[in-house]
């Protein structure tokens, strides 16, 4: 999950910089090439990715106005605003965290709170 969250590239695409990492390697034949290939990346790593990650967003909210259009299209070809892209981010965390609670309930059988 954290090779997952560490990829997204919407500050990239907000910022209009170019894309670069594993992600921009995913095809329509292997989309979730992070999901395999993390496994083979060491956990301090991960966690490396994931807190310059974090900074970037951290950056890109204290930069800009929440109106602010993205300079580089999203895949469906619109210029979402800032606003979008945290609510984005929102929803892909909690999706993921969502992935993380059924592997726990499988690993360890509570469910619950």
């Amino acid at each position: 999950m954290l090779r997952a969250w560490s990829g997204t590239e919407r500050p990239t695409e907000f910022l209009g910089e170019e894309l670069a990492g594993p992600l921009t390697e995913a095809t329509d034949d292997d989309p979730d090439l992070e999901m395999r290939t993390a496994v083979d990346i060491p956990l301090p790593l991960l966690l490396a990715e994931y807190e310059e990650q974090s900074a970037r967003y951290r950056r890109l909210v204290s930069e800009h106005d929440l109106d602010s259009t993205a300079k580089r299209p999203i895949s469906d070809g619109r210029h979402v605003d800032l606003r979008w892209v945290i609510l984005h981010l929102f929803e892909e965390t909690s999706r993921h965290n969502g992935h993380l609670d059924v592997v726990r309930e499988l690993v360890d059988g509570r469910t619950g709170a």
